[in-house]
């Protein structure tokens, strides 16, 4: 299993943003248990699909608002239907991740069992850099780009050249992000499928 522990930066100094990240946690991510407030300004979900697991943590790290653990391993069975009331390693790595991730690269950790663990955190750590450096105008062509729209359909959208499109998606590392992205996600699915068992 998978376990996202996400807990907000500077809370004290300001508002509360754990229900608006939660609606939107709800809208968009199919979870095994839904994402829900644990303790103060911290949130925790579980999820079974490693590439949707991804894209949700690189998501909320972006914002740079959040610190986001993703643990790895079992979880005590039968699962209670309260995310808080979860039990297990895959909850103990995702606390350790959390903890680490409030001071790590692109606020994100990753823990779990074996090696693995550090390969794909030192992965994620990197595509969330790169995302967190890319501009809004590279982000905005690249996001077009990942609805299905073709370099000419974002240029006309944009109201900008081709090429500038094309510039835009090479400075913010667009092809090379997505494509570690997927093979980051593939690669979560197989290790937790892997650890769960362990």
């Amino acid at each position: 299993m998978i376990v996202v522990t996400i807990d907000q930066r500077k809370s004290r100094s300001g508002p509360d943003k754990v229900e608006d990240l939660l609606q939107r946690l709800a809208r968009a991510y199919e979870v095994a248990r839904p994402f829900e407030r644990t303790a103060g300004d911290e949130v925790q979900g579980v999820l079974q699909d490693g590439p949707a697991a991804v894209l949700l943590a690189l998501e909320v790290a972006r914002t740079g608002e959040w610190s986001v653990g993703i643990g790895v391993g079992a979880v005590e069975m039968p699962m209670p239907v309260q995310t808080r009331a979860g039990r297990g390693p895959a909850f103990e790595h995702a606390r350790d991740a959390v903890e680490r991730a409030k001071n790590s690269n692109g606020s994100l950790a990753l823990s779990g069992p074996g090696a693995e663990a550090e390969r794909l955190e030192a992965e994620l750590q990197l595509i969330a850099l790169v995302n967190a450096r890319r501009t809004e105008t590279s982000d905005e062509a690249g996001i077009l780009v990942s609805q299905g729209l073709t370099q000419q359909q974002v240029a006309v959208r944009l109201g900008i050249s081709q090429q500038a499109v094309s510039a835009r998606l090479a400075s913010g590392l667009w092809y090379e992000a997505t494509r570690l992205t997927d093979l980051a996600g593939a690669a979560l699915h197989e290790y937790a499928r892997i650890a769960e068992g362990s």
